[in-house]
């Protein structure tokens, strides 16, 4: 049997403490962090998707931060692929690469790579973006939860993409996403992934998601958000439809009160942060050997030292 390639990752729900305990580890073991979040990929988004800085960035070189322009889809093939590179390029450097970040499918994805579903027709492409647009993804999400309501239950309401992609899976294979993502459950790994999961306290993680929707409100968000639209960025792209991004965006037309901006950015960040650690629970657990460690502990950087050295 072919040894796997061993790839370090640390992930977690959204304001779990990934990225600071991923940085004090990348400096102590020589890594250099791939990033699996699937708003960093935007040039410009960066506030709100909690980018690192310029000093952090050259404290630790980054990857997969603004690859893509916010008009741009970025699907986890897409993604998947440039991470790969990225994975060949540290190690042919001698470094190592240390994947960190909450998107779920993009860290099954480079693990197990990607279920194959048949071409979409531009037509239906066209048909499906086109519905979204005249009657909103909501309902879109209710017309889905029809046809697959496992994707569904696992897809926010909101979500334009991820609605308009299972949808179009649907129209064109007249199969459910959610059984050919049942097919690829049983595809051979392609890294020997090891995986450790950041799980705070959930009164304290919901505490840390106010805490940060004010903070990054307070930082120019919606300074952020108008430019890019001022730049002929659509409200209704993939980057500005992303989460958060959209309330941002509904507050610059006008649509949403500066006094709810924070709450209705954070009451969004607690339902997403519990989708995440639903999914990795249960995915890492059942795939991986799963360490889960309390990012609040005095000794979380020695923690994730021996874990990173011990294998």
């Amino acid at each position: 049997m072919t040894q796997l390639t061993p790839l370090w990752f640390i992930v977690g729900p959204t304001a779990a403490g990934k990225s600071a305990a991923a940085m004090t580890l990348a400096e102590q073991i020589g890594a250099e962090i791939i990033s699996a979040d699937a708003v960093q990929v935007y040039r410009g988004l960066d506030i709100g998707s909690a980018k690192p800085t310029v000093e952090e960035q050259e404290r630790v070189p980054h990857h997969l931060i603004d690859i893509a322009d916010p008009s741009e889809t970025m699907d986890a093939a897409r993604w998947r692929e440039s991470a790969v590179e990225a994975i060949v390029s540290i190690t042919e450097r001698g470094r190592v690469p240390l994947v960190v970040g909450g998107t779920g499918l993009y860290v099954r994805a480079l693990v197990f790579g990607l279920m194959e579903v048949p071409e979409i027709s531009e037509a239906i492409r066209a048909q499906v973006r086109g519905r979204i647009e005249e009657l909103g993804p909501e309902a879109l999400h209710a017309e889905l939860a029809l046809h697959d309501p496992s994707a569904a239950n696992r897809i926010a309401p909101r979500d334009r993409q991820r609605i308009g992609r299972a949808l179009e899976v649907y129209l064109q294979t007249g199969r459910p996403l959610s059984a050919w993502q049942e097919e690829h459950e049983f595809a051979e790994p392609r890294y020997d992934a090891r995986v450790v999961g950041l799980w705070p306290d959930k009164e304290l993680l919901n505490r840390r998601i106010e805490k940060r929707a004010s903070q990054m409100v307070q930082a120019g968000w919606v300074a952020e958000v108008r430019s890019l639209m001022q730049r002929g960025i659509s409200p209704t792209s993939p980057g500005l439809s992303a989460l958060g991004y959209r309330e941002v965006v509904a507050h610059v037309q006008h649509k949403l009160p500066g006094s709810m901006l924070a709450e209705r950015v954070a009451a969004g960040h607690r339902r997403y942060a519990k989708r995440q650690l639903t999914w990795f629970r249960g995915q890492t657990s059942r795939d991986h050997e799963l360490l889960h460690l309390d990012p609040t502990g005095e000794d979380l950087d020695a923690q994730l030292l021996r874990w990173a050295q011990a294998r």
